[in-house]
């Protein structure tokens, strides 16, 4: 195991490798398990932006949807966007629906920053995000960003390079969290958050979802003592005997605690362990219904691998059955599937909340007082919109590329059968101008432009092609 820096983080031990407030030296990270080991090979790049790896595009793990259905969908989410506070507070249950059913690619990244509430929070802190690229950090958490770097989806043609604009954008967003909560400063299970998140969107809002995953979905995960996920590890163990008894009574036998296999699968929202399509479907649920969804996919996991005796007769010890939930089975996290049984199983925020009272009980008689004090946590999107409610102004889009018709109507020329079709063609085509988003059949990031440096990184302004 790689040895850890000097500093003032707790250290916590998962399956793959630490994920500290300290940092590691070493250059093996946990993604040369999860995405392989050695440079990216020379193979082009899948549809999400992987040149390799085991995340990098395999049909056997996606759900492919029609190009008509995908059109469907994404009139639907402009509608949707063009009234966001409308839809929030009426039709709250179709946003929901349709986040189940997977955002459109195109659309991700503006529906992730909506659901969070960080466009209203960028809009509410214009110029904060140049202020802190601006200065220039502590150099402890400096020098450790730096050395995490080329750990995060080293087989994605974004982060591939060193130094390169993927590697030099995901610096100045954990760089600039370090400055924005000094009290918390970095933690390693940060960087694959921000590094999914710029993905889909500019540095700029990247960190402001970052910042409302860390302050609102998942408030003290990343603090000094990680006492935050350990309560959560009581939790999710909790709801397993429930929802598995099998699983439960084989874990409780063998003593294996859950901090030791569900600690990455939280911190990273399992974006370190699930194929890339079910990490995206995930990811648009979490963002939606808030943390209920991870507790979900966890129950699932352990579920379909520990959950019989037929499944546990090769599973005698506590080394097999950590084996086994380094290694799960690729049926089970399979697009379909998984979300197929996170939304049939039961598991509530009144569920989750019952049970976190009930563990922070026990908590204090065993542990006294937590060291750190976080904010309560938001169970999603509503919750999140309801406490900090923005305005129409904050949520208003302005798209910064227009397009023009090249169908021009000539002054003058009188309006004829064969005008008035120009006419109706020209106004299509200016909707379509005014909707511009990335083809379906071409959404990854990584078939855009590449920019070298982060001084040539997309801008918010420069990316909003797809509004």
């Amino acid at each position: 195991m790689a040895q850890t820096e000097q500093g003032h983080g707790h250290e916590w031990t998962s399956s793959t490798d630490k994920m500290t407030h300290n940092g590691t030296d070493g250059s093996n990270g946990p993604d040369t398990q999860v995405n392989g080991t050695g440079a990216p090979g020379e193979s082009p790049a899948d549809k999400y932006g992987f040149t390799g790896g085991a995340q990098k595009y395999s049909s056997d793990t996606v759900e492919e949807i029609p190009i008509e259905v995908l059109r469907q969908r994404e009139v639907k989410w402009l509608e949707m966007l063009n009234s966001w506070d409308k839809w929030m507070a009426k039709k709250h249950k179709k946003v929901k629906d349709r986040c189940q059913k997977g955002i459109p690619p195109s659309l991700r990244g503006r529906a992730w920053l909506y659901l969070t509430g960080a466009k209203f929070k960028k809009e509410q802190n214009k110029g904060k995000f140049q202020e802190l690229d601006d200065q220039p950090g502590d150099l402890k958490w400096v020098d450790i960003i730096e050395r995490d770097l080329h750990r995060q989806f080293p087989f994605h043609e974004m982060f591939a390079a060193r130094g390169g604009h993927g590697q030099q954008d995901l610096f100045r967003v954990l760089k600039n969290y370090t400055l924005h909560r000094p009290e918390e400063g970095y933690c390693q299970a940060q960087a694959p958050i921000a590094a999914v998140l710029l993905m889909h969107m500019p540095a700029e809002d990247a960190f402001w979802v970052l910042v409302q995953i860390c302050e609102k979905y998942l408030p003290g995960y990343y603090s000094t003592g990680l006492e935050a996920i350990q309560l959560d590890g009581e939790i999710l163990n909790a709801l397993l005997h429930r929802v598995s008894p099998a699983a439960h009574r084989h874990l409780k036998k063998h003593k294996l605690e859950p901090i030791l296999y569900m600690t990455e699968w939280f911190m990273c929202a399992f974006s370190r362990t699930l194929p890339w399509a079910s990490v995206l479907r995930v990811w648009d649920m979490f963002l939606c219904e808030g943390v209920k969804i991870l507790f979900r996919v966890g129950l699932v996991l352990l579920k379909c691998t520990l959950g019989s005796q037929e499944k546990l007769k090769n599973c005698q010890g506590l080394y097999e059955t950590m084996e086994l939930l380094r290694a799960i089975q690729p049926q089970y996290m399979q697009e379909g599937f998984l979300v197929r049984e996170i939304l049939e199983l039961s598991v509530s925020e009144k569920d989750i909340e019952k049970e976190h009272l009930a563990q922070l009980r026990r908590w204090k008689e065993t542990h006294g007082d937590l060291h750190c004090t976080s904010p309560p946590r938001m169970h999603g999107a509503k919750a999140v919109m309801a406490a900090d409610p923005p305005s129409r102004q904050d949520l208003k889009q302005s798209p910064t590329i227009l397009v023009e018709s090249p169908l021009e109507r000539i002054p003058g020329q009188e309006t004829t059968e064969g005008s008035k079709e120009n006419i109706q063609s020209k106004t299509e085509k200016q909707k379509e101008a005014e909707h511009t988003y990335l083809s379906p059949s071409d959404p990854s990031p990584a078939n855009q432009p590449k920019h070298q440096g982060s001084n040539e990184s997309l801008s918010s302004a420069e990316h909003d092609t797809y509004l």
